[in-house]
């Protein structure tokens, strides 16, 4: 039992929705800490709003709540519970946020509940500015000037006196959210009043800027004794200015000479302690280039991004052995899991190098603000191992599936001096592809580093491999010898960039090698550096003598895992790999798995039997399969990415279990799919497959608008869009979409229907539906974006009866075994077929959680040969159950600068949460709440809304009139709500039409609630994207679809008419009531 008396039940609050700056790293932490707090006889429960994680599985923690994360909800639990501890250093900055508030209301103390881990004192000087800047005074650590504010009048003073650039830094906030480097009065007055809004507390730090000095993170525990450790260092390549969520990262540090590392070791070490945290904490630190002094940047006191990253750096399980502390454990009696023969007192030792890569969305927005600074933009992120940074880096660079293989970028090559420049002193997404072409048109070092302020270290490694590259280039394939490709394998090059040098194919180039020998060999991470013998390591790849890998004679399975988290390929991917793994040990078969995530569940030291934490790139993966030679590897489960290697698996004899490969093809490629369907009679939205700008345009006046334009082998929607006119179809394919022959575009005539969703688990013949969603949104709105009800509500038995039997008859076309996801549009009561993914989709868990139906394990038995008539849960669509559950999408636009936020075919959200209710009201309430909106009571409300949406929006105003709202409209809108009867709409005034306008109010703070809906193909100067983009930077609520409108109307309308007091229930009560049900026969047609 813990050393904590009286502790017998403890609270774990999860992190909610994945957005940018809190993604899969807390469902890893939470994930691990549920684990390790019941190994020692501690009951668990768990509230989290996020579906698609881990950690709400049913058989993670003892009680699993599915709630909202506000203190509200909170506080029923608790009530309910009666937990005597909370334990909320694992939920990120939500999770830190929550025990601040219910600490500050003094409820905690009131019901007797212990918080757990770090004490509120501790919590507070850490993320209190202004606290944290007096301790670090009072401990003789050094910061940069700064002062803390609570107005704007305040910052101004302040600048006066230290003049700019400053640095803006909200106190509670996550990812750098409302902060950022500004250089002007203009900017400053915009990022104060946004910091001011974004702040739990209403609280700014004005630091004088550091900017291009060194980064540095350090990644510390401490236990109740005072004993502390540094489990890692880690180093930005990029200077203070980028936030370290956008910051290539390196572990161990790698330019600190021998004094600086223990100068700046010394310092975590004394700070932890000042502070007071139990359990793990991040240490950064800013570093003088050129002399040794330092500043301390901020702390964070719980687990974070860097927590993750340093655990899967060195093997060291932070927050196990924070969840350990925060149970009163000291870290001399912890052991360290992976080796099982040291304690968690033991450091950490390297003996390899470790980078972080983000990955950035700018491929889905090409709009968006590429520009970097102190607010994070990445979506996810990648970590690579090697002997060598050289291969570290390179490897990082084809994880992060960009169509990037090396450094040196075709487009690039066009750049003007001026251009590289530019990019080179005010850093994007790009800048360490564009310090490669600077290298390879002979820059100096010297003259890169004046520009950047990165390392001469980290600059030299960058030209060592624009330097390797040229080399190979110059040698030719008939010159390049076998020490010349072991150089390279060596420093990192693969197989598709030395062919792309070598003028020749990736497959000739695997023959060259393997001919003289060349092959990769494995090792390990074991935390210390090969002194002692690991019990559950896993392996990295590089090119040296030893293989330290051991394969073994069983039986075996390897997953493909998803990458890093992107919008469209999110944490749910991680969920079915990681559900795979385990029917696959089920199944009594050693499970492997590849994947490079280090923020992932799948990633953990204990989740797989081996894990190969490797690119997945077509040789990277066949390198590991020649390897181990599995009777199997399963594609399905990481989303675009594992499909994408299906057929270059096929093509080298790798059997793939489950639906075959050319049934996936048929499946993925729009034109082959749209055949399938003609010959089964399955109505589908008449459309046509071009290849050119002459055939779209004879298509588009066939079909005649609105059209739905989309390309083959994609997610989230990628590069879709609807049309409504010849200039937006012509803009579309000119300018994103770029028709060829190569890149064929479908082309659909659009549907205004109902959109349903089926998940179905198949054997190839027979299928099991555990249940269909109905999209709250109608079709044109991707269904990642779309809210969703599960059970459907206005779905007729006839058109349920339909719906299976084209899904039953689509699974034998295709021969599916395992997971297939099928979307439909029900328009003027007919069924048609959108499309068919023969893979693992977002609403998997989703489905598994609240029917009880285990998807992702059924579906590897079948893929092993089982039928499902012997699974025990039946076939067809089972009985809905008596409650309703809601997903809604999250976004993180206030991080996405010149996005628009209007909603269409194309995905933008990076998350999403759950509400279960046994009313639909009270489902939506709890996901809309989960999801971020506010819901304002009364108030002014503005209303511009697109010609298309008038018919639905407007006759609405006069139910937001009676719940207390006063109304304003811009011109168009203004008069049509006339021609309804609203009279006292107040007219506002469009950008142009003269002052105050709209955008002026809405900065002005005159409105709580915005309903605008979007013209396509409206320019980033419009009024309605403007208005769209200042709603997100002041966080009013901004409606953009005429359904959501009406969702947030009826939530309105109950929260403020009958009350909102909703129940909490557990999962597992739920589903118990579910499944025990009287006449529950779990098959409905």
């Amino acid at each position: 039992m813990p050393k904590k008396k009286g502790l017998h039940k403890v609270l774990v609050i999860g992190s909610g929705p994945i957005v940018i700056g809190q993604a899969a790293e807390f469902d890893y932490a939470g994930t691990q800490a549920c684990k390790a707090l019941r190994e020692e006889g501690l009951e668990v429960v768990l509230v989290n709003s996020n579906p698609a994680t881990i950690m709400t599985d049913l058989d993670m923690a003892d009680r699993v709540y599915i709630e909202p994360l506000t203190v509200d909800f909170v506080k029923k639990i608790i009530d309910k519970e009666k937990p005597d501890g909370l334990l909320p250093t694992l939920g990120g900055q939500t999770g830190l946020n929550l025990a601040m508030e219910l600490s500050r209301e003094e409820y905690l103390e009131k019901a007797g509940v212990d918080l757990l881990g770090t004490p509120l004192k501790a919590i507070e000087k850490a993320e209190d500015r202004e606290v944290f800047k007096k301790t670090m005074v009072d401990i003789g650590e050094p910061i940069p000037a700064s002062t803390i504010v609570t107005n704007l009048e305040q910052a101004l003073s302040f600048v006066e006196e230290v003049g700019y650039p400053i640095i803006v830094r909200p106190a509670y906030t996550l990812g750098g959210t409302g902060g950022g480097l500004v250089y002007t009065e203009k900017e400053l007055v915009v990022q104060v009043k946004t910091g001011i809004k974004s702040s739990l507390i209403s609280q700014v730090l004005l630091e004088e800027s550091v900017a291009g000095w060194k980064e540095i993170e350090f990644e510390v525990m401490r236990d109740s004794q005072d004993t502390c450790i540094t489990v890692c260092s880690m180093e930005n390549i990029d200077p203070i200015g980028i936030h370290t969520g956008d910051s290539v990262v390196a572990a161990p540090a790698l330019t600190l000479t021998d004094r600086e590392y223990h100068l700046l070791r010394k310092a975590s070490l004394k700070i932890i302690r000042a502070l007071g945290i139990e359990g793990g904490c991040n240490v950064q630190f800013a570093l003088h280039p050129g002399e040794l002094s330092y500043n301390v940047i901020e702390v964070n006191p719980r687990v974070s991004r860097s927590s993750a990253l340093a655990s899967k750096a060195t093997g060291y399980p932070i927050a196990k052995v924070a969840a350990k502390i925060a149970a009163g454990f000291y870290l001399e009696e912890i052991d360290n899991a992976v080796t099982k023969k040291t304690s968690a007192c033991f450091e950490p030792s390297l003996d390899y190098v470790v980078l972080k890569f983000p990955r950035w969305p700018f491929d889905k927005f090409v709009s968006a603000d590429r520009q970097l600074g102190t607010q994070m933009k990445a979506t996810g992120e990648v970590m690579s191992i090697d002997r060598t940074f050289e291969g570290a880096l390179l490897k990082a660079v084809r994880s992060l599936e960009i169509n990037a293989d090396g450094l040196l970028l075709k487009e690039f090559e066009d750049w003007s001096e001026e251009k590289i420049e530019r990019e080179l002193k005010k850093p994007s997404d790009e800048r360490l592809f564009v310090v490669g072409e600077a290298f390879r048109r002979k820059w100096s070092l010297e003259k890169v580093h004046k520009l950047t302020w990165i390392d001469p270290f980290f600059l030299y490694k960058f030209y060592n491999i624009v330097e390797m590259s040229q080399k190979i280039r110059s040698l030719g394939l008939k010159g390049i010898t076998g020490e010349n490709l072991w150089e390279a394998k060596r420093k990192g090059f693969c197989d598709e960039d030395l062919a792309d040098l070598l003028g020749t194919d990736m497959i000739e180039v695997r023959r060259l090698r393997e001919e003289k020998g060349i092959i990769p060999t494995y090792k390990m991470v074991d935390t210390c550096a090969g002194e002692f013998e690991a019990a559950t390591p896993y392996y990295y790849s590089t090119y040296e003598e030893e293989d330290e890998v051991q394969v073994s004679n069983r039986k075996k399975v390897i997953v493909i895992g998803s990458g890093p988290i992107r919008i469209g390929q999110g944490i749910e991917f991680d969920y079915c790999s990681v559900h795979a793994v385990w029917g696959i040990q089920e199944a009594g078969r050693e499970a492997i798995i590849i994947n490079n995530n280090p923020e992932t569940v799948s990633t953990d030291f204990d989740c797989a039997d081996k894990l190969y934490f490797e690119p997945l790139a077509p040789e990277d993966v066949l390198n590991i399969i020649e390897k181990e030679k599995p009777e199997g590897v399963i594609v399905q489960f990481g989303g675009q990415t594992a499909i994408n290697l299906a057929g270059f698996l096929k093509e080298h004899n790798v059997p793939i279990l489950g639906t075959s490969v050319d049934n996936i093809d048929l499946a993925e490629d729009r034109q082959k799919f749209w055949e399938l369907l003609q010959s089964l009679g399955i109505p589908q939205p008449e459309g046509a497959s071009v290849t050119s700008m002459e055939e779209a345009m004879g298509v588009a006046l066939k079909l005649g608008f609105p059209l739905l334009i989309r390309p083959s082998y994609v997610i989230g929607g990628r590069a879709m869009q609807l049309v409504h006119n010849e200039e937006q179809l012509y803009t579309y394919l000119r300018l994103a979409a770029k028709v060829s022959p190569k890149h064929p575009i479908f082309i659909d005539q659009y549907l205004l229907g109902r959109e349903v969703e089926v998940d179905a688990v198949a054997d190839g013949e027979e299928i099991l539906i555990p249940g269909i969603m109905e999209h709250v949104e109608r079709a044109g709105i991707h269904s990642g974006d779309s809210m969703a009800v599960f059970p459907s509500l206005n779905i007729t038995e006839k058109q349920l009866e339909t719906i299976v039997n084209y899904t039953r008859r689509i699974v034998r076309a295709l021969e599916v075994k395992g997971l297939v996801n099928i979307q439909f549009v029900i328009y003027r009561g007919r069924v048609y077929v959108l499309e068919v993914n023969p893979r693992a989709s977002r609403t998997v868990p989703i489905l598994s959680k609240v029917t009880g139906v285990p998807m992702v394990k059924l579906a590897v038995k079948l893929m092993m040969g089982a039928n499902l008539e012997d699974t025990g849960y039946g076939t067809g669509l089972r009985t809905p159950p008596p409650y309703i559950t809601v997903k809604a999408p999250v976004f993180s636009f206030e991080k996405l600068g010149k996005v628009d936020i209007a909603l269409g075919p194309e995905m933008k959200s990076t998350g999403e949460v759950l509400g279960m209710d046994n009313t639909f009201i009270g489902a939506l309430y709890k996901t809309m709440l989960s999801g971020g909106y506010s819901f304002p009571s009364k108030g002014k409300l503005l209303l511009s809304v697109a010609e298309q949406d008038k018919k639905d929006i407007l006759p609405l105003a006069n139910r937001f009139a009676r719940l207390g709202f006063s109304l304003a409209a811009t011109g168009g809108t203004g008069e049509n709500l006339k021609k309804y009867g609203i009279q006292g709409v107040e007219e506002v005034k469009k950008i142009g039409e003269g002052k105050p306008n709209v955008l002026d109010l809405i900065q002005e703070g005159e409105y709580e609630l915005v309903i605008n809906t979007p013209t396509y193909g409206q320019k980033l100067s419009s009024t309605g994207h403007q208005m769209r983009r200042a709603c997100v930077e002041l966080k009013i609520p901004c409606l953009t679809a005429s359904d959501t409108v009406v969702a947030f109307l009826q939530v309105l309308e109950r929260v403020y008419g009958e009350g909102k007091d909703f129940s909490v229930k557990t999962l597992g009560e739920y589903l118990e009531e579910f499944l025990m049900e009287p006449g529950y026969e779990g098959k409905k047609c």
